[in-house]
């Protein structure tokens, strides 16, 4: 912090986006530099929808006692236009002692007012949710590069597949691999640290039944259960295989970096499906997504024996298979 200075401060910040962690890192680093550049300087918060010309026009006038101010305005998109005239119209020409921070949510409410702050000079700040797995690959490769490590894409492919979508998870996760190595992380560094939690996921069952294994599949069925990962996943990450290798083989021989944006689908996930799919027919995989379907609803519905559901599924997802090789 030590090379901030008030002249550096953007002296308004537009926060776009509905993507909860990355708005409150963005309000956080704002505080960090404004009291980086003074420490005593005063922070204030409030709510676009409650308040007032009035106390806006107090609150960005000059102060009798001087020094640094930051000004955090929550869900902007719900401010009245009285509000966002008087706040355009100070964008035009802010105090330099003043730094305006406005978070608003990016959508179709209130966009004249993000549009007029962006016109006005904002400085903007993104903080949509990501949609896209390569974004999701690309924050937590900028996660590590942050936290001054190293990673490949091959390494957040395999943290993404280990951890979930959800960027709060991956965000921990990725300050815990920092913590624990030395800050080069590969897949294989993934694979080593999240190998007790992976082996007990669901997805070992799904993929150990998809390729007709059934004695790998049971073993690690009876594992997860043993371990108390509750059956509901394990049944989801059935019907998530089968309808993966459905997916994937309608779409015929290709490869799996072309075929990832028309299958909506990571290249490692199709190429996985590419492989489990063989030996399946058509016919065979309506038949698995028929067990899969009814495996579903025996689990969720409150069958008497889940875990006799989830074995039973097992058998018959393999028999389709084996019908198909006939």
């Amino acid at each position: 912090m030590g090379g901030v200075t008030p002249a550096s401060l953007a002296p308004i910040l537009l926060v776009l986006g509905d993507e909860e962690l990355l708005a409150t890192r963005a309000v956080t680093e704002a505080v960090a530099k404004v009291r980086g550049a003074e420490p005593e300087a005063d922070v204030r918060e409030y709510q676009a929808s409650a308040l007032t010309v009035g106390e806006i026009a107090e609150m960005l006038s000059p102060s009798l006692f001087g020094g640094r101010r930051l000004l955090i305005l929550r869900s902007g998109q719900d401010a009245r236009k009285d509000l966002v005239a008087a706040l355009l119209a100070y964008a035009k020409n802010p105090d330099p002692d003043v730094q305006l921070l406005v978070l608003h949510l990016g959508g179709a409410k209130g966009k004249a007012f993000a549009d007029g702050l962006r016109a006005a000079g904002a400085t903007v700040v993104p903080a949509a949710k990501l949609k896209g797995h390569r974004d999701r690959v690309a924050f937590v490769r900028d996660e590590i590069r942050r936290a001054g490590g190293k990673c490949t894409d091959d390494a957040a492919e395999a943290l993404i597949a280990a951890v979930g979508n959800d960027l709060r998870e991956l965000a921990a996760a990725c300050s815990q691999l920092i913590a624990d190595t030395d800050g080069r992380i590969s897949a294989d560094t993934v694979s080593r640290y999240y190998r007790g939690r992976v082996e007990v996921t669901g997805f070992t069952v799904a993929d150990a039944t998809m390729v007709g294994d059934v004695p790998a599949a049971l073993e690690a069925l009876r594992w997860a259960l043993h371990v108390g990962v509750d059956p509901v996943p394990i049944a989801d990450a059935l019907a998530d295989g089968v309808r993966t290798v459905a997916r994937v083989a309608s779409a015929g021989r290709g490869n799996p970096y072309q075929l990832a944006s028309s299958l909506g689908m990571p290249a490692w996930k199709i190429e996985r499906a590419q492989r489990q799919g063989r030996g399946w027919t058509p016919e065979g995989l309506v038949r698995a997504m028929q067990v899969a379907a009814e495996c579903n609803a025996a689990v969720k519905g409150g069958s008497d024996d889940r875990a006799y559901a989830l074995e039973r599924a097992v058998f018959s997802v393999a028999a389709a298979r084996q019908g198909s090789t006939r």
